[in-house]
C-alpha cells in the first residue's frame, strides 16, 4: 500500500548508494534513480546531495526518511493484521542468511514451509553474516539466520542450533586416517581455505590463534568464495579444509570426503536475527518457531561413519 517511491527513497537512504538500493530492491539502477528524481520533483526540493561518487541526505531528506520509516512500518503493519483477519498465515517472507546456511540448511526448510504454508512467498538472499545483519537493521529483510551471536542492540537474536567444523579431506589424503586433529598436525599439509570475510574463516583463524598458530603459517594452497567450491577442490585430492559439517554430509554418504574432528572440537553458534519490535507479524513468529525447530533437528542428526 505504501507509495513505492518512498519504498525506494527509504533503501537508498539507508545504503547510501543508488547502486547497492537497487540490488537491495531486485531494480535496475536506472529505475531507482527515476523514482528517486519523481519524490524530488513531487517536494520541489533536492533528497540527496551527491558528488564525488558519493551521496548524503539533505535537511529536507533527513526529515522525508523519518516520515518514511514511519509510514512504511505501519504501512506494512497494516497489511500483516489485514491479512491476519482472515485466519490464514501468508504474504512475503523476506530472508537472508550466510552461504553455508543459505546453501546447506535453509532450502529443505523453506520447502517443507512452503508445503505447510502454500500462501506465503519466501525469498532468501545470501551474504556475509554482517551484511545480513545490516539488512535487517535497515528493515530489507525480516529475518536473517547468521554463524555468530549478535549483539545489536535494536536486534532480538535467537539461537539456532551449534554447527560443528571439521577438517575434511579426500578419502586417499594423508589426513583421512586419523579419528581425530590436533591443529598441530595441519601445518605440514596443504590448506584449502575460505576466502576473508567468510564466518567459517573467521572461526577458524580464532581457532587456530587460540592453539598458536597464526594463518599465514599454514600451507594455504587456494582461496575459495563457496562451500560448495570447497567440497569440489578438495575432492581432487588438492588439500584438505575446515568447513561445516552439515556442508558434506552428501559427500560423506557417497564416501567421497572424509569429515574428522578436530580436538579440541571447533563448534560455533548459528543463530536467527529479527527486529526488536513490540509488533511482530504471525508470518514472521511462525516461521521463527517452525525453523528453529527444523534446524535443531537438521544438526542434531548423527553423523555418518
Amino acid at each position: 500500500m505504501a507509495d513505492r517511491r518512498l519504498q525506494v527513497f527509504h533503501a537508498v537512504a539507508k545504503q547510501l548508494s543508488f547502486t547497492k538500493a537497487a540490488e537491495v530492491l531486485f531494480m535496475t539502477q536506472p529505475a531507482v534513480t527515476f523514482q528517486i528524481k519523481q519524490l524530488e520533483e513531487h517536494f520541489n526540493t533536492r533528497l540527496f546531495d551527491r558528488g564525488h561518487g558519493r551521496i548524503a541526505l539533505t535537511p529536507a531528506g533527513e526529515v522525508v526518511l523519518g516520515y518514511a520509516e514511519r509510514i512504511l512500518g505501519l504501512s506494512s503493519e497494516m497489511d500483516v493484521r489485514l491479512s491476519e483477519l482472515t485466519g490464514e498465515i501468508g504474504g512475503s517472507l523476506m530472508i537472508g542468511a550466510s552461504t553455508t546456511i543459505a546453501e546447506f540448511m535453509l532450502p529443505g526448510i523453506l520447502g517443507e514451509f512452503k508445503s505447510t504454508y502454500p500462501n506465503v512467498r519466501s525469498r532468501l538472499m545470501v551474504g556475509n553474516s554482517e551484511s545480513i545483519e545490516t539488512r535487517v537493521m535497515e528493515h530489507t529483510i525480516d529475518i536473517g539466520f547468521i554463524e555468530s551471536l549478535s549483539h545489536e542492540p535494536t536486534l532480538e537474536c535467537e539461537v539456532c542450533c551449534d554447527d560443528e567444523l571439521v577438517v575434511i579431506c579426500h578419502p586417499r589424503f594423508p589426513l583421512a586416517r586419523h579419528k581425530e586433529l590436533t591443529p598441530q598436525k595441519l601445518l605440514e599439509h596443504a590448506f584449502i581455505s575460505r576466502e576473508p570475510g567468510s564466518g567459517t574463516r573467521e572461526f577458524t583463524e580464532n581457532y587456530l590463534r587460540s592453539a598458536g598458530i597464526a594463518i599465514d603459517q599454514m600451507n594455504v594452497v587456494m582461496e575459495l568464495g563457496s562451500p560448495i567450491a570447497l567440497n569440489g577442490v578438495v575432492q581432487t585430492g588438492l588439500g584438505f579444509a575446515i568447513a561445516s559439517r552439515a556442508s558434506v554430509s552428501k559427500e560423506q554418504r557417497l564416501g567421497d570426503i572424509v569429515a574428522i574432528p578436530l580436538k579440541p572440537r571447533l563448534i560455533r553458534t548459528l543463530s536467527m536475527v529479527y527486529p526488536k519490535e513490540k509488533f511482530r507479524s504471525r508470518l514472521v513468529a511462525t516461521f521463527v518457531e517452525f525453523a528453529s525447530t527444523r534446524l535443531r533437528a537438521l544438526i542434531s542428526k548423527k553423523p555418518p561413519g
